[in-house]
């Protein structure tokens, strides 16, 4: 997939942008907090519907302002010349493709990807089990409906038994109801996230080797809440737990506290890996996440590349675009220009949240 223009409307600090992409790769120069990221952020929006930097939708409207959108024309693998427009508004959002309204999320996920490499992706190493969650949830969502529709599917049933919890005095009957919904639900959600960990963590396996050079191995594990994964099992531990959930008044066990973690040579690399080693690690698990959605969607994902490539040494850089996929789109922000070595680019100057492009060879 291609994104040949994107236009913005009040969108963060961009009251108005319109950018026509050529070539495969596109380089936005800035200044700090001029609003090179929040292109992206609009760029990567498209997958989802959903922020990679914000959990709330309304935060992405310009200040003072009642809605923002973001217009994009792709060029598809499966869909040949496409327009996405997306309305964003206070109570909610529209989202239309070739001038036809898209009610349903589901008939959205996996067709139009994009992956994003952050500098504050290394929280993914360092950071709560609730990072790696979310951005384990986003990932499988993207590519998955089945997994959306049960992430769904539990996260109301927990939050209706985790708000008779919180009222106390619910009865045994009023919880059981709830998980009799919660079990199969977790149980389905374990089984999807060992195997898409798994599907992953091999690509991972495989791009660290490349960042490395082949130094040491690295690899992704899986820490679900609860091993036991059937719904009989879970629901046996939720019947023998409701005495302490009612005690704290919240839901104590269940995919809602899984984690995963990253090993470099068979330890932990949040306790033992060096910082190059773990930022080695988060670049491995999103060159992995493009080849998975790629493989999962047939379509070839935008790359979208935040002020991470001045963090590299000139050997792990290299390496690094070695391992990108020479067919895939990379759209890149940084303070200073691009390495000319790293082959044309086009050049976008970014000021105040405009975006100026500047002549090849200027």
């Amino acid at each position: 997939m291609r994104l040949k223009k994107i236009t913005l409307r009040h969108f963060r600090n961009v009251g108005f942008a319109a950018l026509e992409f050529s070539g495969r790769q596109q380089f936005l120069v800035g200044a700090n907090g001029q609003g090179k990221t929040n292109l992206l952020e609009a760029a990567g929006f498209l997958t989802a519907l959903r922020s990679f930097r914000a959990t709330d939708n309304k935060l992405l409207i310009g200040h003072g302002q009642h809605g923002a959108a973001i217009a994009a024309e792709l060029e598809h693998e499966k869909q040949g010349d496409t327009n996405v427009t997306i309305k964003l508004r206070h109570d909610g959002k529209e989202l239309w493709c070739d001038q036809a309204r898209v009610t349903r999320l589901a008939d959205h996920l996996g067709r139009f990807p994009t992956v994003v490499f952050s500098a504050q992706d290394l929280q993914l190493v360092r950071g709560a089990p609730a990072l790696r969650r979310r951005w384990l949830d986003l990932t499988l969502s993207a590519m998955d409906a089945g997994y959306l529709r049960v992430l769904q599917t539990y996260g109301q049933a927990l939050a209706e038994r985790n708000s008779l919890l919180k009222r106390g005095g619910a009865g045994e009957s009023e919880l059981a109801a709830f998980e009799q919904i919660l079990a199969p639900a977790a149980a389905e959600l374990i089984a999807r996230r060992e195997t898409g960990l798994r599907e992953i963590g091999a690509g991972l396996k495989q791009a660290y080797a490349q960042l490395s050079d082949g130094a040491e191995p690295a690899g992704l594990g899986y820490e679900p809440d609860f091993a036991e994964a059937s719904a009989e099992a879970l629901l046996a531990r939720l019947e023998s737990g409701r005495a302490r959930d009612q005690q704290f008044r919240t839901t104590l066990t269940g995919p809602h506290r899984d984690d995963f973690h990253f090993s470099v040579h068979g330890t932990a690399a949040k306790d033992f890996a060096s910082e190059g080693q773990q930022r080695a690690l988060v670049l491995a698990l999103r060159l992995a996440q493009a080849a998975w959605c790629r493989e999962k969607s047939g379509v070839r994902p935008v790359l979208l590349a935040d002020d991470v490539l001045g963090e590299l040494d000139p050997a792990r850089r290299q390496r690094f675009w070695s391992v990108i996929d020479p067919e895939s789109q990379v759209i890149a922000t940084g303070t200073t220009p691009p390495d000319a070595a790293l082959g044309p680019w086009q050049l976008f100057v970014v000021a105040d949240g405009t975006f100026t492009e500047k002549p090849a060879g200027a």
